[in-house]
């Protein structure tokens, strides 16, 4: 009944957050990449709404007050990290090569 309440009530105030409904399987929270890989699932069955609900929050998904509310420009993407920035060591020098070396900083996306 907890998952229901969240399913019905919840989801639709939040951005970028969809159900898909799969007879007869244990609900899940699954997170995507950007690239729509699957990054982890969290089974929900034994949480109660409110867990789900900070859950989500902590993920860093959107909460909008009604389910029509516009969604601010900086949250359009949320929870999405923020896309790798090209560091220095990955700008071609001026022979137009690229440094083959280089402490690359991973940012992984949700």
């Amino acid at each position: 009944p907890q998952v229901k309440a969240f399913v019905t009530q919840d989801i639709p105030l939040y951005h970028n957050l969809e159900m898909k409904h799969l007879p007869g399987a244990d609900p899940e929270l699954v997170l995507l990449s950007l690239r729509y890989e699957e990054l982890e699932r969290i089974p929900l069955s034994d949480m109660t709404r409110e867990e789900i609900n900070q859950l989500v929050q902590e993920l860093g998904f959107y909460r909008k007050e009604t389910p029509d509310t516009p969604v601010p420009e900086e949250f359009q993407f949320a929870p999405a990290k923020s896309l790798p920035i090209l560091l220095p060591c990955h700008v071609p020098t001026a022979d137009g090569k690229t440094p083959s070396k280089c402490d690359k900083e991973e940012h992984p996306d949700l």
